[in-house]
């Protein structure tokens, strides 16, 4: 007895002037004047499509990526650093060859072999695992893990749809 209303920017959305009861988000959460409810965190991985890598060769250590296309995201810019193992540390900045403000964009990119892309494993669970992607630099990938939370405003009093909307999240994400 729930409708649902997806809007798929990837941009943070102001909840009240959207009127949504919820929005998902995934990373560090910014605003504090909201309430949080943990749905999971997803790993980052590095990937490409098998014939991207066939016609571009396969990236051996991580200073190989400057030879490759690589896809990012217009903003924020903290999701153009790769949680790769470098002698600059744990964080590799990339230079998008080609930025959306996407991720599903970036993934469908990738999938048809344009370039490289960091994207988190809920996204692209299902390609690695039939094999339209494959993990790339997998020896200098550190295990970063993204939070996914769901949040709504503190002053909302949750109604049975919210809370009940929540606990399906919560039991497919976890």
């Amino acid at each position: 007895q729930i409708s649902l209303e997806l809007d798929t920017d990837d941009l943070p959305i102001d909840l009240l002037e959207r009127r949504t009861d919820i929005a998902i988000r995934i990373g560090p959460l910014r605003d504090s004047t909201l309430h949080a409810r943990p749905l999971g965190t997803h790993r980052l991985r590095v990937l490409a499509s098998p014939a991207y890598l066939e016609v571009h060769g396969k990236p051996r250590k991580v200073a190989d990526l400057g030879d490759h296309a690589l896809l990012g995201f217009t903003q924020p810019d903290s999701l153009n650093r790769w949680p790769l193992r470098s002698v600059h540390g744990d964080e590799w900045t990339i230079r998008p060859t080609l930025a959306a403000s996407s991720g599903e964009t970036l993934r469908q990119l990738a999938l048809a072999g344009t370039g490289i892309v960091c994207l988190s494993d809920f996204m692209t669970g299902a390609d690695r695992a039939s094999g339209p992607l494959v993990q790339v630099l997998a020896k200098e990938t550190v295990d970063v893990r993204q939070p996914v939370n769901a949040v709504y405003y503190r002053n909302t009093q949750l109604s049975a749809r919210i809370t009940s909307f929540l606990d399906f999240l919560s039991q497919r994400m976890g």
